[in-house]
């Protein structure tokens, strides 16, 4: 009889370590112990079943027991808890949670992967029912089993790592309205701050609600609701709470048997993988390592290292020796529509590690410009001053980014410098890749700062620049009007050598364009005339317009923190459809143009020059490849005059349809105009009441008034007698459930089963106050328009048909427009 072997955890590293160790040592008796049901699954999918995009839950299960003994001979004792580790003795004890028995088990070796378990801080109410956890299966089962079976409208995902993101996404996907709440300054922390905007923006754009620097003080139930209370004071009102902090190391077992731990609190091992017994081995998300760049001890639980740390474990075990040198902390997620990816150390890493470092950003596109869905990324790579060896790199872009992350991650492995991306042969055809691959590009940029041919500025030293300093934008003069750095001039970079005498040579000059690239030529030029002094703005414009977007909580160049969440409230969808009627409406031709393939500016500038082709009322639908197009050209089209009438996306494609003239090319004028407007959201009694009098006042006035009914809003204006009209099966049982009419509206406070409003409207007879009902023919005789907002009458089931006469339907363009002309705008 061989080695036996035992192993407590399965998964990556224990499950990993059985199955290498039998591949090599048929002679091994090989035991696992899982306290769970499951011996071996998909961590990183567990969102994805939330999602519902892993549809099927099987899919899940990488390897189950049976199959697990059948195909390598080993003992899998799934439900059985490993309690206690008796050293001297090398013998387990065991509790087998099926048959409630307790029993010892001996080993020659033993190979603990505990895991890691989740953070759960001890704060007020988190054992509410309705906060979770997600770490395994039955975690997995439980939320999903809760968003299915109750159908959450608002979520609060606590914590912004890699699960917590994920987990915020796919809840969006079930139809969820989701806040992240992160006690850092940032989502995703293996990347740092100026990355992060670009996600943070991405976030913001599809209606997530981000609250970082800020903390969960406690929770609270309400009327089966959690409460969220913030450090900040901020509550949030939730159906469910996802707590996604993060783990620590699973160290009872290893710390009750005297085991030594770490610096970090995990599981300390040496280079073998065994811990200060050596006849015990500890692998996985348990194990402190050691930090491939800083050659600190670290806790970086991740999955393929766990799996590499089973395989070494295993070879130690049947005698070939091997080490396992560290980890480096590879990881990649899928954020919305980005990819975002990270190896290596990040800044504030090195700087804790105290090791200098030098910075430069890249951004290029996945493959060949010209050939279709050329996409780009963005490539921030971090290395030495002197010899130029990478410490890490980091990439957020939407196609490829996997591709070039693992070849950044290779040279890290490998110690190789910046030079060394220069050489690398990259496969090349126009669908995958580039002759001057992004990652060759990365080195390039990073050699000509460490060979000085060009000295460049960060973003966040712009702060310091002296009054003195020239900042010199070298883009096309279309560009500028997507926006500028503050006081900085324009001189397009095929002008500047005729206009170099523009130009003062005693000055610091700061130059950058959109990404970098016309920036570094255009510097190039000024240094090679005798121009002493000047620098390059890395990443260029677009980086550093990210960073100021997400430091405003701007989005899709809306100034408001709340614009884009009061945009999707009122359907989005519905407002392009909007446009899209209105813009069929209006005269003139339409011009199809196509910009794929063009990384910003080139989009904007095909525009532009398009336009000089059209007349007034024309309308161009322009398609392309750039993320950043659809912001650019809401910027560009209130910089012209021109009218955005649409955008959109579908799959790497983003869309505009412009007319051309139509628009306003001021942000703000005096309105002159005696217009009031009010949303009426409430379908409560004596809130429709004040709306109406509100209403009535401003007409006798002479304002023109419109009231705009959404949502419970609607009640106001139902019929009391039952319409026949076509519904199906929801609609009836959502029309039977709301209030049929003005006189069926409840109060909002001392509704007191109906009685409430019952006495109100005697009070108001008794006071000669107008009922209601009185009030909406009062309002439809002094000319106030009521409409009835199309989206929420779809929504509630509420057909044309059932709304008393008089009334409009419309939608948010319709609000929005007489809104714009007021000088008033009420919420009730």
């Amino acid at each position: 009889m061989g080695k036996k072997v035992l192993i407590v955890g399965g998964v990556a590293g224990g499950a990993s370590t059985a199955a290498r160790l039998r591949r090599v040592d048929e002679e091994a008796e090989i035991i696992i112990f899982e306290k769970g049901e499951h011996i071996s699954f998909a961590n990183c999918g567990l969102p994805y079943h939330i999602g519902e995009v892993i549809k099927e839950r099987d899919k899940l299960l990488v390897q189950t027991p049976k199959a697990m003994e059948a195909r390598f001979n080993i003992d899998v004792r799934v439900m059985n808890e490993v309690l206690s580790i008796d050293k001297e003795k090398k013998e387990v004890k065991v509790k087998d949670w099926a048959k409630g028995e307790v029993y010892t088990e001996s080993y020659d070796a033993l190979v603990l992967s505990p895991g890691a378990d989740p953070i759960k801080p001890p704060l007020a109410g988190i054992d509410n029912k309705n906060i979770f956890t997600l770490r395994n299966i039955p975690d997995t089962d439980q939320i999903k089993e809760f968003v299915d079976n109750n159908k959450p409208e608002h979520a609060v995902v606590v914590g912004a790592g890699y699960i917590g993101v994920e987990m915020a996404e796919n809840l969006y996907h079930r139809g969820v309205e989701v806040s992240v709440v992160e006690l850092a300054p940032q989502v995703l922390g293996p990347i740092d701050e100026d990355m992060a905007a670009i996600v943070h923006n991405h976030m913001r754009s599809k209606g997530i609600n981000l609250y970082l620097s800020d903390g969960v003080k406690a929770f609270r139930e309400e009327n089966n609701k959690t409460i969220v209370e913030l450090e900040s004071g901020v509550e949030i009102e939730a159906d469910l709470v996802v707590m996604s902090i993060g783990v620590k190391p699973s160290t009872k077992l290893a710390k009750d048997a005297g085991l030594e731990l770490g610096e970090t609190g995990a599981i300390k091992v040496n280079e073998y993988l065994q811990t200060s017994d050596e006849s015990i081995y500890a692998i996985g998300d348990a194990i402190e390592v050691v930090d491939f760049v800083t050659k600190e001890p670290a806790h970086i639980p991740l999955a393929g290292p766990a799996n590499k740390q089973g395989r070494i474990v295993a070879n130690n075990l049947s005698g070939k020796k091997e080490k396992f040198i560290g980890t480096q902390g590879t990881a990649i997620a899928k954020v919305f529509d980005l990819t975002v990816a990270a190896t290596g150390n990040n800044e504030k890493q090195l700087k804790k590690a105290g090791i200098d470092y030098q910075v430069s950003y890249t951004n290029s596109k996945n493959h060949a410009g010209y050939y279709p869905g050329a996409i780009p990324m963005t490539i921030k790579i971090i290395f030495t001053p002197d010899e130029g060896k990478l410490l890490g790199a980091q990439i957020v872009g939407y196609e490829g980014v996997d591709k070039r992350i693992d070849i950044l991650a290779t040279t890290i492995r490998f110690e190789k410098t910046v030079f060394d991306l220069q050489e690398l042969e990259l496969a090349y055809a126009p669908p995958f890749g580039s002759a001057k691959d992004p990652v060759n590009m990365a080195g390039f940029v990073a050699g000509n700062i460490l060979n000085g041919i060009v000295d460049i500025i960060h973003w966040h030293e712009l702060e310091d620049l002296s009054k003195d300093t020239i900042v010199l934008d070298v883009r096309e003069e279309v560009e500028v009007q997507l926006g500028k750095i503050d006081d900085s001039i324009n001189i397009p970079l095929n002008s500047l050598r005729n206009r170099l005498d523009e130009l003062d040579k005693g000055k610091e000059i700061i130059v950058y364009c959109a990404v970098g690239l016309r920036g570094y030529i255009g510097a190039r030029i000024l240094m090679q005339h005798g121009f002493k002094k000047v620098k390059n703005l890395s990443g260029g414009y677009k980086l550093y317009k990210e960073i100021m977007n997400d430091k405003k909580k701007v989005v899709n160049d809306c100034n408001t923190p709340d614009c884009d969440k009061l945009n999707t409230a009122s359907n989005p969808e519905e407002g392009q459809l909007v446009g899209k009627q209105l813009a069929d409406k209006q005269g003139g031709k339409r011009i199809k143009l196509d910009a794929c393939g063009l990384q910003c500016p080139g989009p904007i500038m095909q525009v532009a020059n398009k336009m000089k082709e059209l007349d007034e009322g024309d309308i161009l639908e322009v398609i392309a490849t750039d993320p950043g197009f659809t912001a650019d050209i809401g910027a560009w089209c209130k910089s012209t005059g021109n009218k955005l009438l649409d955008t959109g996306q579908g799959g790497h494609n983003f869309s505009a349809t412009i007319q051309k003239g139509q628009g306003r090319t001021v942000i703000a004028t005096e309105n002159t105009k005696n217009k009031k407007t009010m949303v009426v959201f409430s379908g409560e009694l004596d809130r429709a009441i004040a709306s109406f009098i509100i209403a009535n006042g401003a007409a006798a006035m002479g304002s023109e008034v419109t009231l705009f009914f959404t949502f419970w809003g609607l009640n106001i204006l139902r019929k009391k007698e039952n319409i026949k009209v076509e519904k199906s099966m929801m609609d009836k049982m959502f029309g039977k459930m709301m209030p049929q009419g003005s006189e069926k509206l409840p109060l909002s406070n001392m509704n007191m089963f109906g009685m409430g409003p019952k006495m109100i409207r005697k009070v108001m007879k008794d006071k000669g106050v107008d009922s209601l009902e009185a009030l909406i023919g009062q309002a439809k005789l002094n000319g106030v328009r009521l409409v009835a907002c199309q989206m929420s009458m779809d929504v509630m089931g509420i057909k044309k048909e059932e709304l008393i006469d008089g009334v409009e339907i419309g939608g948010v363009a319709s609000f929005l427009s007489d809104a714009e002309e007021s000088n008033m705008s009420l919420f009730i």
